[in-house]
């Protein structure tokens, strides 16, 4: 999966993902566990194998507010405190229990110094969150609930079964009793 996601960038020979793989390590996480917690750094880019993962943060009310899902075949972070080396103002706590292939920071910047395609990947996952950034705001703004609660399981079928309600509401930006009504409306 890894290597097929690596692969699928079109810029690394067997090589440079084997110099990569060599670089990693398997981590296994049980349900509730958390691959980052609100104060502490992120110093890992990680590879969900398998599992879901949601990312919250705190209102001002201590409310938790889930505001991102992410699903096998994709990569998990706290991107803005990988970037910074601040401490992270979200909390990554995995919903099933999952497995993720990580590499430390050092060691990606490492490949990046002494490869420009390493370079390029990451620009290029810069250039993918903030576009993926930008259309969660436009949809959180323009669309309805119910418009973001389809597209959510028109993109993550097989997954969206397995995480509760009340995160599915919270990302919503809505309650779960106002879930309920629009899982009633649609028919499957």
């Amino acid at each position: 999966m890894i290597i097929e996601y690596l692969k699928s960038f079109h810029l690394f020979t067997e090589n440079e993902i084997n110099d990569f793989l060599k670089l990693s390590q398997k981590t296994f996480l049980k349900k509730g566990d958390y691959y980052i917690n609100q104060n502490e750094i992120c110093d890992t880019l990680s590879f969900v194998k398998s599992g879901i993962f949601r990312s919250f943060y705190f209102s001002n009310n201590d409310d938790e507010i889930t505001y991102c899902f992410t699903f096998p075949n994709n990569l998990l972070m706290a991107y803005s405190s990988f970037i910074s080396q601040n401490k992270s103002e979200e909390n990554i706590q995995a919903l099933t229990n999952a497995e993720i292939i990580s590499i430390s920071k050092e060691s990606i910047e490492t490949l990046a110094k002494s490869n420009n395609n390493w370079l390029s990947f990451l620009k290029t996952i810069a250039e993918r969150e903030y576009v993926e950034l930008e259309k969660w705001i436009f949809n959180h703004q323009k669309d309805k609930a119910q418009q973001r609660y389809l597209d959510l399981i028109t993109k993550q079928p097989k997954y969206i079964q397995e995480i509760p309600l009340h995160y599915i509401a919270s990302y919503l930006g809505i309650t779960q009793r106002h879930l309920s009504r629009i899982r009633a409306n649609i028919t499957y």
